[in-house]
């Protein structure tokens, strides 16, 4: 079987994924990309996480087509091949639907420099343009806004994250919902106040110096 341990780990994160609340049912989808090889492991589409092996997720060429797997990938495929065409740093993706996160997403509202934890996807976590789910248009969407950050909303949608590695990829997820809280709830009582450009420079040098590297976020 191709790609076992990249299956193995989707399914598991897929697992996570609804354990931690990022997202519900068989929503949400996840991504790995072995650069060696050059294949993807993707979840498939509308299946039930639980009820599913390792060998249900499927594995797709850097073009989309299918190596091996009975099932059809994700119907966000198009987006995760943008995404690893456009960002050589990356070989993880996870899409969620995390409520705190989502809500901002629906607000269409950027999450600012509110907390240093911000650094860790950028000097913000951005908003991507609305675009139909699962289609080209979307993909595009994605790979033009996200840019260098580490994360982003998707508008009335959901998150996208990214990472070396899909540790640090789940790792990203968490922080965005727990910001995404954070933002609504001081809102919620005033008016946040927020760090300065320069301050977010240094966090996200300090964060590509140790945090990227041990996966050790204080």
């Amino acid at each position: 079987m191709r790609l076992l341990h990249e299956r193995q780990q989707v399914l598991d994160y897929c697992r996570k994924m609804i354990d931690h609340k990022l997202t519900t049912g068989s929503g949400g989808n996840i991504s790995i990309y072995n650069r060696e090889e050059g294949l993807i492991a993707i979840s498939p589409g509308s299946m039930d996480y639980f009820k599913i092996n390792p060998e249900d997720i499927m594995v797709v060429s850097p073009q989309g087509a299918v190596v091996e797997g009975k099932n059809k990938p994700s119907s966000e495929m198009q987006f995760h091949l943008a995404l690893f065409q456009q960002r050589m740093d990356v070989n993880a993706v996870i899409h969620s639907h995390s409520v705190y996160a989502t809500a901002m997403a629906c607000l269409r509202k950027p999450i600012p420099p509110l907390h240093y934890l911000v650094g860790l996807i950028g000097d913000c976590v951005p908003v991507i343009e609305y675009a139909t789910f699962g289609t080209g248009e979307l993909a595009e969407n994605i790979a033009k806004g996200i840019g260098t950050y580490n994360a982003a909303l998707l508008a009335n949608h959901g998150v996208v994250s990214v990472g070396s590695d899909i540790d640090l990829c789940f790792i990203i997820a968490e922080h965005v919902e727990l910001l995404a809280q954070m933002y609504l709830f001081a809102s919620a009582a005033g008016s946040p106040v927020l760090l300065p450009a320069e301050e977010m420079t240094v966090l996200q040098d300090k964060f590509q110096q140790y945090i990227f590297k041990t996966k050790d976020v204080k």
